[in-house]
C-alpha cells in the first residue's frame, strides 16, 4: 500500500484566510491527503498568503522562503503559495520567486488535489495571470447569485454534501475541517466588496460583494458547534452589506438571533462593520440578542473629512462620536475597535489633530494604526499629494503612542466591571481568555487569578480587579465558578 501524501498549510493574514485554509484542509482530507502541523513534517507546504499591505506580503514571503529551507532536510518536497498574494500577482510572483514550486490562484482551490499531485510527481502547473475579480460577477447586486456557481469563492463551499466527504460528515457538514482545538472559530458570512476606497486593492483580486445562503451559515455553524466551539465569529469584507444580494439588507438582524440559538454556541460575534452602512436595528440586535455580543469592530479610518473624502468614505469627527455614544447608550459595556491610517495624500497637520480629537474622545478598546504606503492598481497611488515618508513614520509614531496610552487607559475604566471570560488557553503561564468586548488576536485577553478546575472552553464570571496595558486581570467569582464546573460535569 502506497504511503499516504502528507500536507501542512501555512495561514497568515485574516480570519478569512483562516476559513479558506479549512475548506483547503476538508478538500485536502477527502481526498486522502494526511494533514500535519509542522511544514517539516509534511510533502507539500500549502502557503496561504496575505497580500493586503507591504508588511503582509513580506511576512508572507518570509514563510514562503521558510518552507522552501526545509527541502532537502527532511520530508519537505515542494512548497506552494495560496491566497490572496497569489491570487493578486500570480505568475509575476512566479517569476520573482522561483522558491515557491506553484502558484496557485482562487480557480484552483476546487482542484487543489490534482494541482499538489501535479506538482509533487515534478510537474508544472502554470501561475495563472491576474485579472479584475470585479468583472466575474454582474455589476447589479441582485443578479450576482445566479453567477456564483460559476466563480471561484474561498469559504464558499457547500455544505449539504455527500456523507464521507468532509470530517464527521452528516446533513450538516461543510467543505472545511478544522486546524486546531480552539473553541472559537470563524465564519465566511460573504466574500468581496463593492466599496471603491481609494487606498484599497481588495475587490480587485477578492471581487464584488457576495452573501452566502443563510442555511449555510446556519449549518455551518451548528456542525462547527458539534467540534466544540464555543464562540463563532462572522467574518466577510463588510458584513453590514449582508443579504443585499439577497434581496433583504436588514437580513443580518435576522440572522444573528437564529445563529444564537444553536445549541452549543455561547457566543456570536460580528466582524467587520462599516460606519457608514450602521442602522438602527442592527445596533439594537447587537446590544439586546442574548448570547451576541456586544462588540463594534468599526472601520473608521480616520475621521477628518477632507481625508475621508479623499478615501471616498463618510462621516466625520462628531457623527463618529454620536454614533458610539448610541451603542453605548444601549450597552455602557460594550467592546469598540478601529483601524486609522495616517498621512494618507493631502494630510494636513490640522486633519490629524482632527484624527487625534476623534480618539482622545472615542474610548476604544484597541486601536490599529498604520502608515500610509502606495498599494499598486489603487486610485491614492496616484495622487500627487504625498507626503514625504519620513512625515508619515514621523505620524505613525505620534499617534501609536497615543493609541497605546488610550487603550491602556480605557482598559483602566474596566476596573471593577464583571466580565464573561471565555477560556482559551491553560497552562503553567496562567489561566487565559477573553471577554465579549475582545476579539481573538486583536484586542487583548483576559488574566483569571484563579483557574483551579477550569478547562479550555469555559465561560466564567469575573471582576475585573487590574490591568496590564490593554489586558486586563480578573478574579473570578465564586458562583460563577461553581456553576461552570458543574455545568462540565
Amino acid at each position: 500500500m502506497p504511503e499516504r501524501r502528507t500536507v501542512a498549510l501555512v495561514t497568515l493574514g485574516c480570519a478569512r484566510n483562516e476559513v479558506d485554509s479549512e475548506e483547503l484542509a476538508g478538500r485536502l482530507e477527502a481526498d486522502g491527503w494526511d494533514l500535519v502541523e509542522d511544514a517539516a513534517d509534511a510533502d507539500v507546504a500549502v502557503v496561504n498568503t496575505c497580500g493586503f499591505v507591504d508588511a503582509a506580503k513580506k511576512d508572507s514571503v518570509d514563510a514562503l522562503l521558510e518552507a522552501n529551507d526545509l527541502k532537502g532536510q527532511g520530508r519537505t518536497q515542494a512548497v506552494v503559495a495560496v491566497g490572496c498574494m497569489a491570487e493578486r500577482y500570480g505568475k509575476d510572483l512566479a517569476e520573482a520567486l522561483p522558491e515557491a514550486d506553484g502558484v496557485l490562484g482562487f480557480d484552483d482551490y476546487a482542484d487543489i488535489s490534482d494541482r499538489l499531485q501535479t506538482i509533487l510527481s515534478g510537474g508544472i502547473h502554470a501561475a495563472h495571470t491576474p485579472r479584475d475579480r470585479r468583472k466575474l460577477l454582474p455589476i447589479s447586486p441582485a443578479e450576482r447569485q445566479e453567477s456564483a456557481a460559476e466563480v471561484a469563492l474561498p469559504g464558499h463551499g457547500p455544505v449539504d454534501l455527500p456523507e464521507g466527504l468532509a470530517p464527521s460528515s452528516g446533513p450538516r457538514a461543510p467543505l472545511r475541517r478544522r486546524l486546531d482545538g480552539s473553541p472559537v472559530a470563524s465564519v465566511k458570512l460573504a466574500s468581496g466588496c463593492d466599496r471603491r476606497c481609494t487606498f484599497c486593492a481588495i475587490p480587485s483580486f477578492r471581487g464584488s460583494f457576495i452573501s452566502r445562503r443563510p442555511s449555510d451559515v446556519l449549518n455551518e455553524t451548528r456542525w462547527l458547534a458539534e467540534q466544540g466551539v464555543k464562540e463563532i465569529m462572522l467574518v466577510s469584507e463588510n458584513n453590514t452589506s449582508y443579504g443585499k444580494d439577497l434581496g433583504d439588507i436588514r437580513l443580518l438582524e435576522s440572522l444573528l438571533p437564529e445563529l444564537a440559538e444553536v445549541d452549543g454556541i455561547e457566543r456570536v460575534r460580528v466582524s467587520y462593520l462599516q460606519p457608514a452602512e450602521m442602522r438602527p436595528g442592527l445596533i439594537d440586535v447587537l446590544t439586546s440578542t442574548p448570547k451576541v455580543v456586544p462588540y463594534f469592530d468599526l472601520s473608521f479610518q480616520h475621521s477628518a473629512p477632507d481625508v475621508l473624502r479623499a478615501m471616498r468614505r463618510f462621516g466625520d469627527t462628531d457623527r463618529f462620536l454620536e454614533l458610539l455614544d448610541t451603542i453605548r447608550s444601549k450597552a455602557p459595556q460594550a467592546g469598540v475597535r478601529s483601524n486609522f491610517i495616517v498621512g494618507f495624500p493631502g494630510e494636513s497637520e490640522a486633519d490629524l489633530a482632527e484624527l487625534e480629537r476623534f480618539l482622545n474622545g472615542a474610548r476604544l478598546d484597541a486601536i490599529g494604526v498604520f502608515g500610509y504606503s502606495d498599494e499598486e492598481g489603487t486610485e491614492a497611488a496616484t495622487y500627487d499629494n504625498k507626503l514625504d515618508e519620513d512625515v508619515v513614520a514621523e505620524r505613525l509614531a505620534r499617534v501609536s503612542r497615543l493609541a497605546e496610552e488610550l487603550v491602556s487607559q480605557r482598559a483602566e475604566e474596566r476596573v471593577g466591571e464583571t466580565v464573561h471570560v471565555l477560556v482559551e488557553s491553560v497552562d503553567e503561564d496562567g489561566v487565559y481568555g477573553r471577554g465579549a468586548h475582545q476579539a481573538p488576536e486583536t484586542d487583548g485577553q483576559v488574566l483569571l487569578t484563579s483557574g483551579e478546575g477550569l478547562s479550555i472552553g469555559r465561560i466564567v464570571e469575573a471582576k475585573v480587579v487590574g490591568t496590564e496595558g490593554v489586558d486586563l486581570v480578573a478574579e473570578p467569582v465564586t458562583d460563577s465558578l461553581a456553576c461552570s464546573e458543574e455545568a462540565g460535569r
